[in-house]
């Protein structure tokens, strides 16, 4: 969907300090020989079989949404919870044939950074991950879990301290660990070609679902819908969807995060997108109920696809989706993350009968917040 490499229409590229480009062109160069060698495939298959779970199971959702036949893609029964994990495998793997043994990441939600530190646990890698202090509170069992996996989680105490404060922590520690340390970075944002590869890393999500679907319904979805923060489980199932012109693809935002709703072009985080800022150019706070939807950017490749027409995005208040948590946890025994939950309020108020919906993670680490409503 590139039309230059790095580039989706006029988004994507490169915005960061010239320290950082031989580091991009070493991961560049890195990912594009992994993509053209069978053993870093089979390597990832593997690990994704026997470490991670896949592939995960579709299930019918008949009683939260009756009258439509709408299918989860149950991102939640992976290993560590979230579709996390396939970008950080990925990765990890990448990071080792680069010979880099120190890994740094970012996490809002927490997700990320249990998945980074797992991966890390697995491959004997140091691990640090940059939390801003609100998503702490507010992700504690995650938090605590990534300590019991061996990483060290730095607190970020300034601006919003969520998400957008804690990438650029984890940005500056990159620049100045740049020859020991891989950014691994968990959105399909940032400069390239991390958009790309986070796309590929998690685009298995994707063409499980397009053929698992093809089984239980004899044919594809009429709409495939996807929560949208960075935009990173959204730009995985799209993208099994991309060529099908009669599968419409819908991402959904938190409505006081919604950089594509309401945003406009600009530079976040190195890379050209769609984000939320106020009259002066400065970066805007975004806010949701959900910490991994509480960023005012998104994936360049997301802004493109708002533009050419082929996916729409539209919003969900955290009141939707702490009604839509509740109705899928009290009618179908499955209890969604918070983020997902913003996909499954606007999926069963779809006109389309034939319904496929990402649910990217599931809820624990959301419990306290939930009851705290």
């Amino acid at each position: 969907m590139t039309s230059t490499p790095g580039l989706y229409g006029t988004y994507g590229g490169r915005y960061v300090p010239e320290t950082l480009i031989p580091a991009l062109d070493e991961l560049e160069a890195g990912w594009r020989n992994a993509q053209a060698d069978e053993s870093f495939h089979a390597e990832l298959d593997e690990l994704g079989r026997t470490f991670a779970g896949r592939p995960t199971p579709l299930t019918r959702a008949e009683r939260f949404a009756p009258g439509k036949r709408l299918y989860l893609k149950r991102e939640d029964l992976l290993h560590t919870g979230a579709h996390k994990l396939n970008n950080a495998l990925g990765q990890v793997v990448l990071a080792r044939r680069l010979g880099k043994r120190r890994i740094v990441a970012e996490t809002g939600a927490g997700q990320h950074g249990v998945a980074t530190a797992t991966v890390c646990a697995r491959f004997g890698l140091e691990c640090v991950v940059y939390m801003g202090e609100e998503d702490m509170r507010r992700q504690r069992p995650n938090v605590e879990r990534m300590n019991l996996l061996g990483a060290e989680v730095r607190p970020v105490d300034f601006g919003t301290r969520t998400l957008k404060e804690a990438t650029s922590e984890a940005i500056r520690d990159w620049i100045t660990n740049v020859e020991t340390t891989h950014y691994l970075i968990g959105s399909c944002v940032g400069p390239a070609p991390y958009p790309e590869i986070v796309r590929e890393l998690q685009a298995v999500i994707g063409r499980e679902a397009r053929e698992q679907f093809r089984d239980a319904e004899g044919r594809l979805p009429e709409v495939v819908v996807a929560c949208v923060g960075g935009g990173s489980n959204a730009i995985g199932i799209f993208a099994g969807f991309l060529d099908d012109a009669d599968v419409r693809l819908v991402g959904v935002e938190a409505a006081e995060a919604a950089s594509l709703s309401a945003g406009n072009p600009g530079v976040l985080h190195g890379a050209r997108s769609s984000v939320l800022a106020d009259e002066d150019g400065q970066i805007a706070d975004a806010h949701s109920i959900s910490a991994g939807l509480d960023y005012p950017g998104v994936g360049p490749e997301h802004a493109w696809l708002r533009d050419s027409g082929r996916a729409q995005y539209v919003r969900a208040t955290d009141e939707e989706a702490l009604d839509a948590f509740r109705a899928l946890t009290r009618l179908e025994g499955i209890i969604p993350a918070l983020e997902p939950a913003h996909a499954l309020a606007r999926a069963r108020e779809l006109d389309e009968e034939l319904v496929l919906v990402c649910l990217s993670g599931r809820g624990d680490k959301d419990l306290a917040e939930v009851l705290a409503r």
